[in-house]
């Protein structure tokens, strides 16, 4: 447990912050599985527009600094990728 008024303050805004970063985190991975799902089941068009709020989420998550801007470049260029094989198919 924290020690110093310092500390204790440090835990209070660590679990605000962590609260508000799970919120865009569960919207990101819920997106991710819709359009997964969507190009999946072979449904193109619900999956390019799943995939338009995909890369918003992703986008806002890593200017906040809960992504890296690879790691937010990896799950887009997965889900295009995705995406793309299954129309192919």
């Amino acid at each position: 447990m924290a020690n110093s008024k310092s500390a204790l303050k440090r835990v209070r805004q660590i679990k605000r912050r962590t609260d508000r970063n799970k919120a865009l985190r569960t919207k990101v991975k819920s997106l991710r599985k819709r359009t997964l799902d969507a190009a999946q089941s072979g449904n193109n068009e619900e999956a390019q527009n799943s995939m338009k709020l995909l890369a918003s989420a992703v986008d806002k998550a890593w200017l906040k600094g809960i992504y890296h801007k690879n790691k937010a470049a990896n799950i887009k260029s997965k889900a295009v990728k995705a995406i793309k094989a299954a129309a192919s198919s």
